[in-house]
């Protein structure tokens, strides 16, 4: 039977680019198998977001594509664990987390699925592999990400090359055992620092990241030391080993 794939997207203010995002992401969506399906996370968008959102749905054939909102802004890493409750809550087998701006395209969703296919229990979609780059991207901030990703990668000594890109597929069964808090950008190391002992099966899936589609609404993360702090400490602390507070898991398929 095939695997039942939730694909969790958060949007905030992207009444610019949501219609867009979201014909090009349901057009590869729908040549996975049945048992996928997309869910938007409204993070309490100020504009007309929720409203095309609730417009594209009601074009559709079927129940492919459905939304969750926020009555506040809560950030990215608030959005990621609702669309994760979501996915445990119903069934899901596998999590697929992807940015509504097409920087994700989602021509690599097929890939992906082959590994959950296999049974993997994390898998990230990586630049920094034969297959992947950046384009696009200035010079300034692809060097300061394959310098922050070179460090994380060698303190969590994880078979990652690709450590802060939050284009990833997690197992529920692995989600539902992680105490997540971080409620902007920095719940992807979180997550990754607390699925490396939860997690027995890494992989990767070769992708190149391409420049945000034009916005009035421009990506909110920056480059400030603190930013790299936040994300570094849950990399210290996998170096370390200082345990994270996670629940049992119970794996209930084979490893690859």
């Amino acid at each position: 039977m095939a695997v039942k794939v939730c694909i969790v997207i958060s949007m905030y203010n992207e009444e610019h680019i949501a219609r867009k995002s979201l014909e090009t992401i349901l057009s590869y969506s729908r040549k996975l198998p049945p048992r996928t399906n997309v869910v938007v996370v409204n993070d309490c968008s100020r504009d007309n977001t929720e409203a095309i959102v609730k417009q594209v749905i009601t074009e559709q054939p079927d129940d492919h594509l459905r939304l969750i909102s926020h009555n506040t802004n809560r950030g990215y890493g608030a959005a990621n664990r609702t669309g994760s409750q979501y996915a445990i809550e119903h069934g899901y087998d596998y999590v697929l987390f992807m940015d509504s701006d097409l920087t994700n395209h989602p021509k690599y969703l097929a890939g992906f699925y082959r590994l959950m296919e296999s049974g993997y229990d994390y898998i990230k979609a990586s630049r920094y592999i034969p297959g992947g780059k950046m384009e696009g991207v200035p010079w300034s901030k692809q060097v300061i990400s394959r310098l922050g990703n070179l460090v994380a990668g060698r303190l969590f000594g994880l078979p990652l090359h690709d450590c802060t890109n939050g284009f990833r597929a997690v197992k529920t069964e692995i989600l539902r055992g992680l105490r997540l808090t971080e409620d902007k950008f920095a719940l992807i190391m979180e997550e990754l620092y607390q699925a490396k002992g939860a997690a027995r099966t890494f992989a990767e899936v070769p992708y190149i990241l391409t420049a945000r589609l034009q916005s009035k609404n421009p990506s909110s993360f920056t480059y400030r030391p603190s930013v790299f702090w936040v994300y570094l400490k849950y990399a210290m602390k996998s170096f370390l080993n200082i345990s994270p507070p996670l629940k049992p898991i119970e794996h209930d398929r084979k490893e690859p």
